[in-house]
């Protein structure tokens, strides 16, 4: 009989097991200054290991910030596997006024970017992993969850756009060093109420990708995060990324809901606009015209 129940408690709890979370809670700081606090996170990641590559406190957001870094041994892998897997080497930390860290759960991120060939990186995401939890704590995840079987071809609902969707591509310039050009260019000048957070550029490659704080009083970052819940705020910020001559982004209805896979459809009701806005803002920035 207790054989009998063990085996049924295996069955009902496994297909939980595999289920993992986008962020993880690092150990909390006193609360304070929101950019103080980003300071000791920059200090806690440069000791361990990491590049510090962007800051950045989202307009619309008081009290939230984001620090970006780069991890040498999951720049290579995503560097030897080319292509739109460039989004996956940046890595988030969510920093909150109330001294709350949030750090992305580099597994589930990876999984869902580099799909088929997630094995290649294994390795190297597991190390990052390790890296993060020893340099900010190792608390418990956070910020919803999806079956780990379902990360690879993630869709919200079926219908929906997914990593690899047609609606990805922003413009095609004439070469990769005038679509990296422009894109600097276009963050320097702050078209569309954008600003630079970080770039990786990679020439011989000819990979590139680049954070893009989205301020718009009206129609930025800080309207849909407020609406779905900021405590998601390690998913920031966008990203706009170049693979040869091309210059995408990762659809909004793939985008957001990989970030916050634990808000309902009501909620995102509420912000349906933001991904035709989002799309036309990175347009611009990406040397387009809106609508296109």
């Amino acid at each position: 009989m207790k054989r009998m129940f063990a085996i049924l408690a295996l069955l009902f709890w496994a297909p939980l097991a595999f289920a993992i979370s986008p962020y993880f809670q690092g150990s909390k700081l006193p609360a304070g200054d929101i950019t103080n606090l980003m300071a000791q996170v920059e200090g806690k990641l440069s000791k361990g290991g990491f590049n510090v590559i962007g800051k950045y406190a989202p307009s619309g957001l008081p009290g939230y910030g984001v620090v970006v870094v780069t991890e040498p041994g999951l720049l290579n892998a995503v560097r030897g596997i080319g292509g739109a897997a460039i989004v996956g080497a940046p890595i988030r930390v969510g920093v909150k006024s109330d001294g709350t860290v949030s750090y992305e759960n580099v597994e589930y991120w990876l999984r869902a970017y580099l799909r088929k060939q997630y094995p290649l990186a294994d390795r190297s995401v597991k190390a990052a992993h390790g890296k993060l939890a020893r340099a900010l704590g190792a608390g418990k995840p956070t910020g919803g969850s999806v079956d780990t079987k379902d990360l690879a071809d993630y869709q919200y609902m079926f219908g929906m756009e997914g990593f690899d969707s047609d609606k990805n591509l922003l413009i095609e310039q004439l070469s990769f060093e005038d679509a990296v050009k422009t894109i600097q260019e276009n963050l320097a000048r702050g078209l569309g109420k954008t600003a630079k957070v970080y770039e990786i550029i990679q020439p011989d490659k000819k990979l590139a990708v680049f954070g893009v704080a989205l301020n718009d009083p009206k129609e930025g970052e800080g309207w849909w995060v407020k609406t779905i819940g900021a405590d998601n705020i390690a998913a920031l910020p966008y990203e706009i990324y170049v693979v040869d001559n091309k210059v995408n982004h990762l659809f909004a209805r793939f985008r957001i809901a990989l970030g916050w896979p634990n808000v309902g459809m009501g909620n995102f009701m509420r912000i349906v606009e933001a991904p035709g806005i989002i799309r036309d803002t990175l347009t611009v920035v990406a040397g387009g015209s809106p609508g296109n």
